[in-house]
């Protein structure tokens, strides 16, 4: 395979590509609704207000929530259909230029600082989680590193001793997603430290 052949992407990237896509666009749905809701009427209790530790409301009114000027769910809507789209380009046999990967990946990248911001303001600012927000949050994350991973292993052109380390390191992928899952659910954790009482009535 040479640097200017694109490369046969694995399926299984494609199925994770639209299958968190679109979970991703359901969320961004979801919270688009609620703030069309608390738009027509800001008194109104969301379904996803739980208790409150666990609250959509206070986080789609929030600055953070509407960080560009406008909410922060169209962000989503627009841009989860690009893993959509390049997942069943995938299936259908479509091969991108090394151009497109790296314009996807900095995409890819960009999501992932975003919703890591949005955990820390979240947690330490707003003092509520959104399950919406936390839902994009558990997309985004694998979404960023396999797709970078597989990336490097496929689609930068690395040379190839560097991008043959890549494809190996693809199939434990999922140990680093687990490690950034662990690591937002301890600052969670630490800062709600009553919140599994809360929730499941111990």
């Amino acid at each position: 395979m040479t640097a200017e052949t694109p490369a046969r992407q694995p399926v299984g990237i494609a199925i994770l590509y639209i299958v968190t896509g679109v979970i991703g666009l359901y969320s961004a749905f979801e919270l688009t609704l609620d703030r069309f809701a608390i738009i027509q009427n800001p008194g109104t209790k969301l379904n996803c207000d739980i208790n409150p530790f666990v609250a959509c409301g206070e986080v789609i009114k929030s600055w953070q929530g509407s960080l560009f000027g406008f909410p922060n769910p169209l962000i989503g809507l627009m841009a989860f259909v690009a893993p959509v789209a390049v997942g069943v380009g995938i299936l259908a046999g479509a091969r991108f230029a090394r151009w497109f990967w790296v314009l996807f990946n900095l995409g890819l990248l960009g999501a992932f600082v975003f919703i890591h911001w949005l955990v820390t303001q979240t947690v330490f600012v707003i003092g509520t989680l959104c399950p919406w927000c936390m839902l994009v949050w558990l997309v985004v994350i694998p979404l960023f590193w396999y797709g970078t991973i597989n990336n490097l292993a496929r689609n930068f052109g690395l040379p190839e001793s560097a991008a043959s380390l890549f494809r190996q390191a693809l199939p434990w992928t999922w140990l680093i997603v687990l490690l950034n899952y662990l690591v937002i659910v301890a600052i969670v954790l630490a800062n709600f430290p009553t919140l599994l009482t809360v929730l499941f009535g111990g």
